[in-house]
């Protein structure tokens, strides 16, 4: 069975929570001033992820070298909505593409670049629903660290104690400790690009 594919998110009317995992050195800098800071690179592709689950399986819940501080990142809406409105699929899609040349092409000119990945259960197994990442790259990351930004919070501590609930057998305690996220909504062309079914 093919994946669906569906943005799922904890937001509000204005924001939404994306969830990045860095170094401390990154984290602490991002904290202290409310927004991306050196020793943050602005120079290369960061993605973003609204996932929860997704990102604990990519860090391994924080364990993983340079990725050991779990940040949320509430931003605009809007900014969100303009990052996808840019993004270009990382695969070539037959139906959203006229062909593999025009995918390559626009993919080459990208400056967001998508991609669904399988989502994960709170114990890492993969699900047939697929979970978005979006790459901003250097044309756009400014603006991602300027402009749409809203707050940063370490959640860290919080990636910690549900982890160790997990491995104690208390993951009914766990999943209660879960960010909620439900389905964020798209229009039906955006949709049809993102890989979206209505």
């Amino acid at each position: 069975m093919a994946a669906k594919h569906e943005i799922r998110a904890d937001y509000d009317r204005e924001t939404i929570v994306i969830y990045q995992a860095y170094s401390p050195a990154i984290a602490d800098a991002a904290l202290k001033a409310g927004r991306f800071a050196p020793p943050f690179s602005f120079h290369r592709m960061t993605w973003i992820k609204p996932s929860f689950l997704w990102l604990m399986h990519r860090s391994n819940w924080a364990r993983k070298s340079g990725q050991e501080r779990v940040l949320a990142v509430r931003i605009k809406r809007t900014g969100w909505e303009k990052a996808l409105s840019l993004a270009v699929l990382t695969s070539y899609v037959p139906g959203v593409f006229a062909s593999p040349e025009e995918w390559a092409a626009q993919l080459a000119a990208a400056v967001v670049h998508l991609q669904w990945d399988p989502e994960r259960s709170l114990r890492g197994a993969g699900l047939l629903h697929g979970s978005i990442q979006v790459g901003l790259s250097r044309h756009v990351i400014r603006e991602y660290g300027e402009d749409w930004i809203v707050a940063i919070e370490d959640r860290t501590v919080e990636v910690r104690k549900i982890y160790d609930l997990l491995h104690s057998g208390k993951a009914d305690k766990a999943k209660r400790l879960l960010p909620a996220e439900r389905v964020y909504p798209v229009g039906k062309e955006l949709g049809r690009r993102l890989l979206i079914a209505k």
